[in-house]
């Protein structure tokens, strides 16, 4: 399974970290792309987790995405 941090730059400015993974595959590249590929949609969605809580992420909300293999975005 692979996880990655990203750093999300929502429409409004605010930014939040958040982790996402996907147990269908080991390769943190096809995790960004799988990311990137769902949020490009305005109805696209992933979920996330933000700490202890879960979080759904739509597309129509995001700016931008830094995103980063393991640990914080610094």
């Amino acid at each position: 399974m692979a996880q990655i941090v990203l750093r999300v730059r929502l429409v409004s400015g605010d930014h939040l970290d958040v982790t996402y993974e996907d147990a269908g595959t080991s390769d943190v590249d096809n995790v960004a792309e799988h990311a990137i590929a769902a949020l490009a949609d305005d109805s696209g969605m992933i979920r996330t987790r933000h700490g202890d809580r879960m979080i759904v992420l739509y597309g129509r909300g995001v700016a931008a995405l830094e995103m980063a293999p393991r640990g914080a975005v610094l």
